[in-house]
């Protein structure tokens, strides 16, 4: 079997959802993520996915006996970062789609335009991209 995953040099969050179904259509819709692929045994739910934005990966899975959501723990347990072209553009369409806002869209310090998400099971999402403003 081929495989379809990305290059080994690549590092790929593993994100944990009750429903990895919802989780490919929220952030498809919500936030913009393309699905790859996804797997499991035919007739039962979902069990894992990857899906891409722009050249940043990351791999869905299902919550499983000894893991959880935050939601599910009520804290968070990482906050995966995401480069896009246009970052006011990515947070317009976010904010649209109704998305819980845990950081408003600013310029840091360290030369970036960001934003912080929190997603529908309580993992907080950060977009950046270079400012044309700031130094390098």
């Amino acid at each position: 079997m081929r495989n379809r995953s990305v290059p080994a040099d690549t590092v790929l969050p593993h994100i944990t959802y009750s429903d990895v179904t919802a989780a490919l259509d929220w952030l498809a819709r919500t936030l913009g993520f393309a699905e790859h692929y996804r797997y499991g045994e035919s007739g039962r739910p979902v069990s894992g996915a990857q899906m891409y934005l722009g050249s940043a990966y990351i791999m869905l899975k299902r919550a499983r006996p000894g893991s959880a959501t935050p939601a599910q723990i009520g804290q968070m347990t990482q906050s995966p970062t995401a480069f896009v072209h246009d970052v006011d553009a990515h947070f317009k369409r976010t904010t649209s789609s109704g998305a819980m806002i845990v950081e408003e869209l600013h310029e840091t310090c360290y030369g970036e335009r960001q934003y912080g998400v929190e997603d529908f099971e309580a993992h907080n999402w950060h977009f950046s991209s270079a400012c044309p403003g700031c130094e390098p």
